[in-house]
């Protein structure tokens, strides 16, 4: 992280930067802090544990903190934020070309805190509790469309071992299962009908548990203003809309002196102007 604070020693010294290598809040214990006052001579270099960093960020001046955007790290921006510090994440692609030797906690959040204070650098825009919660509910759906393709293509397959060839493509395959389990000419012995039947079952439960998180997608869309307003674009739909919105719902990308990067950076409640404009 990068940290504008005060460090409570003798001294009280006085520091602009703090760059820390916090990278999961549910992995490393330890967590390696580095300190630079105004001129940028270093003036903290510290360790401490997972217990032990909040309690220490609470004891500071308000100050800026910065942090590689890496698994845990926008929980950790949330809770700093809370204590009146100003949180900036970073890409770690961004951070690596300012490490200065080899990779170790030191460095790296030696890097983080020489990364953070740049007005060139691009900041990866903390995530809402909320926010967070709709990407959970994405990757499990994503998760069981690959557990379903995988399934099928095991299918069809194994039907292919049988001189049996079903188009490719989940429908198809739906149509195909009910008629090949039915039909007494296609030569199946009874065990690998027995098979096939389970794995249609496995099938028809995919199809039911996707289904399901499809539903979950649309409660979301239909709560937030935001992917409604999305939706008017033109093929625009929930889940594209409820995915936008969970990645950016803030500008993705911004630098420090507060100007948009060049990419993906918009608000929302620009597109329906587009929108209309386009028509």
């Amino acid at each position: 992280m990068m940290v504008d604070l005060t460090i409570c020693k003798e001294d009280a010294r006085r520091v602009r930067d703090e760059g820390y290598d916090a990278r999961h809040r549910s992995g490393k214990e330890h967590f390696r802090l580095h300190g630079v006052d105004a001129r940028g001579s270093v003036v903290l270099r510290k360790q401490l544990t997972r217990k032990q960093l909040l309690p220490f960020l609470a004891r500071q001046e308000p100050c800026m903190v910065g942090m590689e955007a890496c698994g845990g790290a926008h929980d950790w921006a949330r809770e700093t934020a809370k204590l009146g510090h100003a949180v900036r994440l970073m890409s770690p692609h961004c951070v690596k070309p300012y490490r200065k030797s080899q990779k170790n906690d030191g460095n790296d959040a030696e890097a983080i805190c020489e990364a953070a204070g740049l007005r060139s650098m691009r900041f990866v825009p903390v995530k809402s509790g909320s926010q967070q919660d709709v990407q959970a509910l994405h990757r499990i759906r994503f998760q069981l469309i690959k557990w379903r393709t995988a399934l099928a293509n095991e299918i069809r397959g194994l039907l292919g071992e049988y001189g049996i060839v079903v188009a490719k493509g989940i429908a198809p395959l739906r149509r195909e299962l009910p008629r090949l389990l039915d039909d007494g000419e296609t030569q199946l012995s009874g065990l690998f009908r027995e098979l096939l039947g389970e794995m249609a079952e496995r099938l028809k439960l995919l199809d039911q548990r996707i289904h399901q998180y499809d539903l979950k997608v649309e409660r979301v869309f239909g709560q937030d203003e935001r992917c409604r307003r999305l939706a008017k674009v033109e093929g625009v739909g929930p889940l594209t809309a409820a995915a936008l919105v969970r990645q950016w719902a803030m500008p993705t990308s911004s630098r420090a002196d507060g100007n948009l990067a060049p990419g993906w950076a918009w608000y929302p409640a620009s597109i329906p102007a587009a929108a209309a404009t386009s028509s």
